[in-house]
């Protein structure tokens, strides 16, 4: 309890100390508090003006919204810290480094977690105390000295060609055609493919805006054929629905993220490929791109990454290009 008071009384003068006062205090408050014992009543009765949990994650919350972040991500670092609060149950302030790192081992163990979404907590957890830390709300966030887990490299998988043209030739639907060649033309996010209106698309220039991450907008391109496919689709709806994509049935509704991965989920199933998904079309794009020459910043702009190490990411490089490179370059 000793330890909490000392805390609350250096975190309540962090806006009128320098690091060089603070480490005074830190020593004063050690040497006045020497074998003296105060209970839990003690220290809640001295903290005074203290924002309680839900307070300090709603602030934290609307800080996040104000910066551009999702809903969905919002709604991610809300659930995800609400999780963490309610399990250690402790003044979100007081936490320790060994209250999150005990936490941690025990979702871990409980739900069987796999690393990378052991790394995605870990993330969530170093941005709100990081958050608080930049907010004079503690001293030093306690996740500094937790590490990330290291994480092997996987090589992930992206779409032959003929697989491509098998998914083209099986599509029951005009609409299902349309979205495969969009995705796979433009290398555009699922999210961003859904809030597209029939307006937003210039077939003359073969183009479109996207708001991305963040409300970000860029310009993605898209090649011949899905231009035609697109206007095909287009050509055979009967609805008045404003949006591109709709659901196949009445009353036709705007079409949901859920809706084409379900979709596309089945169509791999009927055809027997593995792992198909939206997002695999924009890793494809990335990886056919930059393996034909295209300049990485290029790709960057193109996918709407903010970061250049996210995009290397997203692409892998073909081994027999490597091979050639090294004829070329080195032999």
């Amino acid at each position: 309890m000793v330890d909490i008071l000392i805390t609350e009384i250096k975190q309540n003068m962090m806006p009128f100390l320098d690091n060089a006062q603070m480490e005074q205090l830190d020593i004063v408050l050690k040497h006045a508090f020497f074998n003296i014992t105060v209970s839990e009543s003690q220290v809640n009765s001295l903290i005074l003006n203290d924002k309680n949990n839900e307070e300090i994650l709603n602030t934290f919350i609307s800080a996040k919204q104000v910066e551009g972040c999702s809903k969905r991500t919002l709604n991610y670092y809300q659930s995800t810290m609400e999780n963490v609060l309610n399990s250690i149950k402790k003044s979100v302030k007081h936490i320790t480094t060994d209250d999150l790192r005990k936490y941690l081992a025990e979702y871990q163990e409980k739900g069987h977690t796999g690393k990378v979404s052991m790394n995605n907590i870990r993330n969530i957890l170093s941005t709100f105390f990081s958050w608080m830390e930049n907010e004079n709300l503690i001293l030093k966030s306690p996740v500094r000295r937790i590490h990330k887990l290291k994480v092997g490299k996987l090589v992930k998988e992206t779409y032959s060609d003929e697989s491509m043209e098998k998914l083209r030739d099986n599509c029951e639907y005009p609409r299902d055609l349309a979205i495969i060649d969009l995705l796979s033309s433009t290398g555009m996010r699922v999210g961003e493919l859904i809030k597209l209106n029939k307006d937003d698309v210039d077939f003359i220039n073969r183009e479109c805006i996207v708001f991305g991450k963040g409300d970000r907008e860029r310009s993605v391109y898209f090649d011949a054929k899905a231009k035609l496919h697109l206007q095909d689709y287009i050509a055979k709806r009967t609805d008045d629905n404003p949006a591109l994509f709709v659901t196949q049935f009445k009353p036709h509704n705007r079409l949901q993220i859920s809706g084409v991965e379900i979709r596309l989920r089945n169509l791999g199933k009927q055809l027997n490929i593995s792992k198909v998904h939206p997002h695999k079309f924009r890793r494809t794009l990335a990886t056919k791109a930059i393996d034909k020459g295209m300049p990485i910043e290029q790709v960057q702009h193109l996918l709407g990454h903010q970061k250049i190490d996210t995009t290397l990411q997203y692409a892998m490089i073909n081994q027999s290009n490597v091979k050639i490179s090294h004829k070329k370059y080195i032999s």
